[in-house]
């Protein structure tokens, strides 16, 4: 590869293996990439150099913004650094209201600490560290989900760079076809290097961690139930995982998120769950949005995690025997996993033909596992792991790409139903037609 003529285009620094700095530049969250070279770009200029670049030699084009996608770690091409991308501008909606203009190599932590000096929001996920390219165009579940919908949900525009370095604005008036295929058809159809979306008043949220204790089966019904009636500002998870190191204790915990600072309407909301014996309070109080954000550690290299044997689907009502197949997943096993977080509301409104994300009818999302940790599974157990998921996988209705860290290049036809997959890749061969842009869940050009 001539890194010459790259480093003579652009004016970020461009880093090959020899270059000082290149372990720290390789690294991210999903763990260490190696690729041909890495270019950080200053500009959106950069970007479009570099994509003209690797199209010219048919190198792959690798996208980082966050860096959680297993996808930065794969072997060769040209890994794209947006993190000098991160600007956040709040600007005036001709609809009313305001803006929120997001670099794409923007983190959430971030975003969420100037969007509330604004006492403002914006639907997105629930770890400061993510980056709000990759959450949002798979989609992006978060918090405030039932409120607003996802990430995707409230995106009124993008610039992105297309596969011939061309630089274009898109919007429901601009291209309306990418723009729909933006929404939830991942990093398939260009670099996105600038997120319009339209933002929401958040003058707080009340915050509430619950303690379970037993059987958890009873306490998932609860939980079902009250969601099934409980008002779009009420959105919450369960989470039950194995001792791991010391700022993730093992057991289970409910977690509920309360648009607003109107503590007794969270009280009132959750009241069945508090009035069970296994359910006690941790804590319940006001909280400005950033503080309820996760902090997601990079790896260490020395120690990397192990594998997971298992999945995640998007479900349309969590039945008594789902309920029951997910506890005993857990309970087969000290090394599993399980978690689940509430959908249906607003993500539930936007009609599914409206976005490139599947599922719209489900009102779970679902997730379990167990950690192939060497030396404590064999394959029998392995296989017996994998078999109990795949049974479970099947009672969803579609799988959530954001939430799986394989690499299999045949994971996204699990993703779509076969009508939105035609669609996108219908997006795809127009806008790259040659698979520049293949390191994701990808959709083949039609």
């Amino acid at each position: 590869m001539d890194t010459a003529a790259l480093r003579h285009a652009v004016s970020g620094a461009v880093l090959a293996a020899e270059d000082e700095g290149w372990d720290a530049a390789r690294a991210s969250h999903a763990g260490p990439g190696s690729p041909d070279v890495i270019v950080r770009v200053s500009s959106v200029d950069d970007v479009s150099d570099a994509v003209r670049f690797a199209a010219a030699g048919r190198h792959p084009v690798i996208v980082r913004g966050g860096g959680h996608s297993a996808w930065s770690t794969l072997d060769e091409g040209v890994l794209l650094d947006l993190s000098a991308l991160n600007g956040v501008e709040i600007v005036a909606d001709p609809a009313g209201g305001a803006l929120v203009r997001i670099g794409g190599g923007a983190r959430w932590g971030d975003v969420a600490h100037v969007l509330t000096e604004h006492g403002l929001g914006i639907s997105s996920g629930d770890t400061s560290s993510v980056g709000v390219a990759g959450l949002t165009l798979g989609g992006g579940i978060g918090w405030m989900v039932r409120a607003w919908g996802l990430a995707a949900d409230q995106l009124v525009g993008a610039q992105l760079v297309t596969a011939e370095g061309e630089v274009i604005e898109v919007s429901e008036s601009a291209h309306p076809e990418l723009f729909w295929a933006l929404r939830g058809g991942g990093g398939n159809f260009g670099v996105v290097t600038r997120f319009d979306f339209r933002a929401h008043d958040l003058p707080a949220v009340v915050f509430a961690t619950l303690g379970v204790a037993g059987d958890s089966r009873h306490v998932l019904q609860m939980l079902r139930d009250v969601l099934a009636t409980a008002p779009g500002s009420l959105t919450v998870t369960y989470m039950d995982i194995p001792a791991m190191d010391p700022s993730a204790p093992a057991g289970a915990t409910i977690t509920a998120c309360w648009i607003g600072d109107d503590e007794d309407g969270l009280r009132a909301a959750i009241a069945p769950l508090l009035a069970l014996d296994a359910v006690t309070e941790i804590d319940l109080g006001i909280r400005e949005y950033p503080d309820i954000l996760l902090d997601a550690p990079m790896p260490d290299p020395e120690q990397p995690m192990p594998g997971f044997i298992g999945g995640n689907t998007l479900v349309t009502h969590l039945d008594d025997t789902l309920i029951d197949g997910l506890a005993a997943f857990r309970e087969s096993t000290e090394l599993s996993v399980l978690f689940l977080r509430s959908l249906g509301g607003a993500y539930g409104d936007v009609p599914q033909e409206s976005t490139a994300f599947p599922a719209r009818a489900a009102t779970w999302f679902v997730m379990a596992g167990a950690f192939d940790i060497p030396g404590l599974v064999d394959d029998a157990t392995r296989a017996g792991f994998q078999t109990a998921w795949d049974g479970l996988e099947a009672q969803g209705i579609g799988v959530y790409g954001n939430f799986s860290t394989t690499t299999d290049s045949t994971y996204a036809a699990r993703m779509y139903p076969p009508e939105t997959m035609a669609r996108l890749a219908a997006v795809k061969a127009q806008w790259d037609p040659k698979n520049l842009f293949a390191r994701n869940h990808n959709v083949v050009p039609a």
